[in-house]
């Protein structure tokens, strides 16, 4: 990865894949970096899914200058040079400035979409999320209550609102606005 010098803050997207039969392994080291991670200035946090032998981190700093120093560290290094034996593929990286990564032009010769606009089409994809999902939960929370509990229903029902969001309509919907988020 290149020196950044965007002072905005960043999100790092990292995707491992453990090798068969080796994904508790480099999940106790995966463990270990993000709480490393955690430690360094201008962190401001990590987000891991999960599936398979597939691992998805998501890294957020300050600004990509205090990112560079953790992607740099000793101890970075040092838990990535244990953890690489138990990957098929490597480090795979995408560095996005702002949280801005739905909205990334497509053309080098395109500028990022106003906020406001960003910030519509977001809300026109979370609001009925939030109001649908929750309903869809239920039936499941009455069948098993300890599911239906404060804490493990509001995880359900955000993990659930994220991977439609990131994986299934996000890509969609900007792509169905583009016109209209290029727009100047």
């Amino acid at each position: 990865m290149n020196s950044p010098v965007n002072q905005e803050s960043v999100t790092l997207i990292i995707r491992h894949r453990a090798r068969p039969g080796r994904a508790a392994e480099y999940e106790a080291i995966l463990r270990e970096l993000t709480h490393a991670a955690s430690e360094f200035p201008g962190h401001l946090g990590v987000d891991v899914m999960h599936q398979g032998d597939d691992f998805t981190s998501v890294l957020r700093f300050a600004s990509a200058n205090e990112l560079q120093v953790w992607l740099d560290s000793a101890k970075r290094r040092e838990l990535i040079e244990r953890a690489t034996p138990l990957l098929t593929d490597g480090d795979q990286q995408e560095l996005h400035s702002d949280h801005e990564f739905w909205f990334t032009p497509g053309q080098s010769d395109q500028r990022q979409p106003p906020r406001w606009k960003q910030a519509a089409v977001s809300y026109l994809v979370i609001l009925p999320l939030v109001m649908l999902v929750p309903q869809l939960w239920q039936p499941l929370f009455s069948r098993v209550p300890p599911l239906g509990g404060f804490v493990p229903a509001n995880m359900l029902i955000t993990i659930t609102i994220v991977l439609l969001v990131v994986y299934v309509f996000m890509p969609r919907v900007t792509r169905l606005f583009s016109a209209w988020l290029n727009a100047r």
